[in-house]
Order: structure tokens, then sequence, then C-alpha cells
């Protein structure tokens, strides 16, 4: 017994504990953070399907490593600084897509100040949410086609220029004419800021979102596309069903009625600071599919 503490003492004394300071404390926080939320980025785009490809290739590296495959190391260690370039290229609109969500987080607000070129704008009036609500049911039932994308924080002046200038006041009538069969303006969304519609037939991003029904059409995948590029929500009324359904954040929640319309409305434009009830709406949508 008296041998084994030995030895345990000598091996203990030759152990090297380093100093532990609190900035390795937080060096380690840090980067457990970045890396949790690089993965989490990865796991939902498809940078996810590449990362196991990436892996794929590096298992057969080491095959060739342990093998002394001196040809295929040549060829990898020539093509690395190629494949990098290529890796960013390929990933080029989810790493967009993940710096721009990241410069929408509020933490960055203090530091960048940049509230004189941004204004409460994108919060709707009551007047304004009732007049959408309306000219949506009324063209549901007539199963008209509507696309109405409505800013948030994030300006929309690039989708807006894809259109036709109206600067128009809100009104349940002025868009059941907009969006009216054979009228010039029908085709494409239109783009709502600061209660007043600045523009229509815009052209806007279509989501590759593989989760979505394949029973929705280029209107919805539209309206999906526009929510993950931007923090703007899109209310859409179906062709084919007189559906209304609404798009934000990446999410769709189909089949409201007018009731739960001007809730979401109010829920997610009213208040800057109804995070929360962003978060239960989207909690919402995933309990729904």
């Amino acid at each position: 017994m008296q041998q084994i503490n030995t030895l345990i003492k000598n091996y203990l004394s030759k152990l090297y504990m380093p100093k532990l300071l609190w900035t390795d404390v937080a060096e380690i926080l840090i980067i457990a953070f970045i890396l949790y939320y690089i993965l989490l980025w990865i796991k939902n785009t498809r940078a996810w399907a590449l990362l196991k490809g990436l892996f794929v290739i590096a298992f057969f590296l080491m095959i060739a490593v342990f093998f002394q495959m001196n040809t295929i190391l040549w060829i990898v260690t020539n093509l690395f600084s190629i494949a990098a370039i290529a890796l960013v290229v390929v990933l080029q609109p989810e790493l967009r897509k993940a710096l721009e969500e990241l410069g929408r987080k509020n933490f960055f607000a203090p530091i960048l100040s940049l509230s004189s070129s941004k204004t409460d704008g994108g919060r709707l009036s009551d007047r304004t949410i009732n007049e959408i609500v309306k000219a949506s049911v009324e063209m549901g039932k007539v199963k008209t086609g509507a696309l109405i994308v409505i800013q948030n924080e994030q300006s929309l002046s690039e989708y807006e220029r894809t259109g036709i200038d109206v600067d128009g006041i809100v009104s349940s009538q002025l868009l059941i004419n907009i969006f009216e069969h054979n009228t010039p303006l029908h085709d494409g969304a239109v783009i709502i800021r600061e209660n007043r519609i600045t523009a229509a037939t815009c052209y806007l991003p279509l989501s590759d979102n593989m989760g979505l029904s394949k029973e929705l059409g280029t209107r919805h995948r539209a309206g999906v596309g526009i929510s993950e590029a931007t923090d703007s929500m899109t209310v859409i009324v179906s062709e084919e069903t007189g559906k209304i359904s609404v798009a934000y954040n990446g999410n769709l929640q189909r089949g409201l009625d007018a009731e739960r319309l001007k809730e979401t409305l109010r829920s997610i434009q009213n208040k800057p600071a109804d995070e929360k009830k962003r978060k239960l709406w989207k909690g919402r949508v995933k309990n729904e599919e």
C-alpha cells in the first residue's frame, strides 16, 4: 500500500498544472461559445452536408497518410489553398446570411449606433393592420393571389428598386386593386414601409428550403425567401386555395383567419421589444407543423 502511495505521489509530482487566470477562463468560454454557434449555423445550412463530405475526405486522407501514398498527399497539399477558396465561394450565400444575422443582434446596437438612419417606420399602426387584414380576407374569398411584404428594421430598398414606385397610404381598396387579375401591378410583391405602400411588382428571392411542402408554389417560396434574407414579414394569399399565410424568420404559418392574422401582425410588428412574442410565434409554427 505504501508503494502504491509512493508511486501516485511520484506520478503527481511530475504532472504540470499551469496557473489558470481569469483571462484563460474567458478565452475558453468565448471559444466554446463561437464553436457552438458555428456548429449550430452549419447544421441549419447546406454546409452540414458539405461538412459530412469533408469528414469522408479526411478519412481517406488518414488512410493515405497511414499507407504513405505520397502522390495523393502531394496533390492534396497543392490543392489545399484552392479548395479553401472554393469552399468560401460555395458557401457565400450562407456566410452572407450568417453575417447579416450577426449584425442584426441586439448586442450590437450600443456599439453600432446607426439610429440616425433607422426609424420606427417598420411598426404598423392599428389602422394599417386592419386594412391589410381586410384586404387579405377579401382577396382570400375570391382566390386572388397576393404577396405583401412588410418592412421591419432592415431596409428593403434593393427589392423596391425591382418594382414600380407607388408611395400610397395603405388601404384595403388599394391592395385589392393592385392584385386584381389582368392589372399592370398584380404580378410580384407589394412592399409596405412606414404605413405606406412604397412599391409594387417587386421581385423577391425564392427560398431553397427543402423542408417546405411540395404543394407550395412560387408565391409562398418567395414569401419565405424574403423572410430568410431579411427581418421582414410577408402576408401571402394563395391563388389556388384562398388561404392566408404569414412568412417570418424563415418560417411559414398557414391557414390564418382574420383574428389570427391581426394577432400575428401586432405581435411581430407593433413593439420593438417583442422578441419574446417573436420566439413564441416561431414555436407556435413548429407545433402546428
